[in-house]
């Protein structure tokens, strides 16, 4: 009698990468933030310039938060990785606000309350929560790499500002030759992020927070900037 084979074990299917774990997660939250009412008014046309300084105004204080740490964190095994000068958005800000604002744009300047609680979780990732602060990062720098550029191109268009130029230089990278390269190169940090399961899945948490802090910003400039219909 022959002797019977052994049974193959069955193949496991290939892990999904973590970075497109996290994008399928947060796309309920995202897509809200992409859908308010004040950004699809923004997008649209429909809000005057004052409205699009208001809004800049906002990420000037988000970023201050998300760069302020970029120096403490350089070395981080986790968030390290990550802090690439390249991206680095605080003095394109600044450069847009004089110029939408003249020298005095800081003079009087305040966070909306939902922008002061945005600031202050990042600050606080990035203090006690390098993974947390890796969430943050993500959810701002590939949306500005991706959908930042449409929001330049209606600005471009809506107000007046020269291409890439004064305004909307926030949106501009001129560190980055290949924007998609790049991105594929992000995500291949994300995917190999170096924590563990667990970790994975705050993380993955943290991103739907941070849409959702960015969504009340969003609300909060609606009701400043409620279109007259």
């Amino acid at each position: 009698m022959a002797a019977s084979s052994p049974t193959s074990p069955t193949p496991s299917a290939p892990a999904t990468p973590f970075s497109t774990v996290i994008r399928t997660a947060s796309h309920e939250q995202h897509t809200e933030a992409e859908n308010s009412s004040f950004m699809s008014d923004l997008l649209g046309g429909r809000l005057d310039v004052t409205a699009y300084r208001r809004y800049t105004e906002q990420l000037w204080f988000v970023y201050r938060a998300l760069e302020g740490a970029s120096e403490a964190l350089a070395d981080n095994p986790v968030a390290g990785p990550f802090i690439r000068p390249e991206l680095a958005r605080t003095a394109e800000l600044e450069r847009d606000l004089a110029h939408l604002g003249g020298s005095a744009w800081r003079d009087g300047l305040e966070p909306l309350p939902a922008t002061a609680a945005y600031a202050d979780r990042v600050a606080a990732c990035a203090r006690d929560w390098p993974a947390g602060y890796v969430a943050h990062h993500y959810t701002r720098y590939l949306g500005d790499l991706s959908g930042g550029q449409i929001i330049r191109g209606t600005a471009e268009k809506a107000w007046g500002f020269a291409r890439k130029g004064d305004g909307v230089r926030f949106y501009v990278f001129e560190d980055i030759a290949n924007p998609a390269a790049f991105k594929r190169e992000y995500r291949t940090l994300l995917d190999t992020l170096p924590v563990d399961d667990l970790e994975k899945q705050r993380v993955v948490d943290e991103c739907k927070r941070a849409f959702r802090l960015n969504s009340a910003v969003f609300r909060e400039l609606g009701e400043q900037f409620p279109l007259s219909a």
